[in-house]
C-alpha cells in the first residue's frame, strides 16, 4: 500500500458552477477529511456554499458515550454528569476544530477572484492521480500543499493580523 501525505488540495476554477461539481467529486477522493467550495461573486461578496467535514460530531458523541459509561459507577446521577462533562468537551474538541478551519477559509480568501471560486480539499492522499484527474475534468487549476506548510501559512496570517 501507498504512503499517504496529509495534504491540503486548492482547485481555483474561472466559474462557480465548475467548483461546484467538482466539490460533488471530491466528496468521493479517497481520504477525504474535509471539502469546501468559497466563491466570490462579481461584486466582491464572498460565500461558502458548500462544505462538508468527514466524522462531525463523532468527537462530541464518543466523550458523551465514555462519560456516560464512565458515569455508571455512580448510578444514574454519574451517568448523566459523566455524559454531560464528556458532550462538553467532545464539543470543545470539536469547536476548536473548526475556529481552525475558519481561519484557513479567512487566509483563503484572498485567493478568490471576483466572479471565481476556490475548492478546498483536506485529505490524506495516496496517490495524487484522482485529485489531479478530478481538476483536469472540471477545468480547475491544482495546487498542493501539505498539511504542515497549509497550517504554518494560516498561522503567519493570523499573526500578521494580529490574532
Amino acid at each position: 500500500m501507498a504512503e499517504s501525505h496529509h495534504q491540503i488540495l486548492l482547485i481555483t476554477f474561472a466559474k462557480a458552477q465548475a467548483a461546484r461539481a467538482a466539490y460533488e467529486d471530491a466528496l468521493g477522493l479517497p481520504g477525504l477529511r474535509q471539502a469546501a467550495v468559497l466563491e466570490r461573486s462579481a461584486e466582491g461578496l464572498l460565500d461558502v456554499p458548500e462544505s462538508h467535514v468527514s466524522g462531525a460530531g463523532v468527537p462530541t458523541a464518543g466523550a458523551g458515550l465514555a462519560g456516560g459509561l464512565l458515569g455508571l459507577v455512580g448510578g444514574p446521577i454519574g451517568v448523566f454528569l459523566g455524559a454531560a462533562a464528556g458532550v462538553a468537551l467532545g464539543g470543545a474538541a470539536e469547536d476548536l476544530r473548526m475556529q481552525e478551519g475558519g481561519a484557513g477559509m479567512i487566509m483563503l480568501s484572498s485567493r478568490v477572484e471576483d466572479g471565481a471560486a476556490l475548492l478546498m480539499v483536506d485529505l490524506r492522499e495516496s496517490e495524487p492521480e484522482p485529485a489531479d484527474d478530478l481538476a483536469r475534468r472540471h477545468g480547475g487549476t491544482l495546487e498542493r500543499l501539505s498539511a504542515k506548510e497549509f497550517a504554518a501559512q494560516v498561522r503567519a496570517a493570523e499573526q500578521a493580523a494580529g490574532g
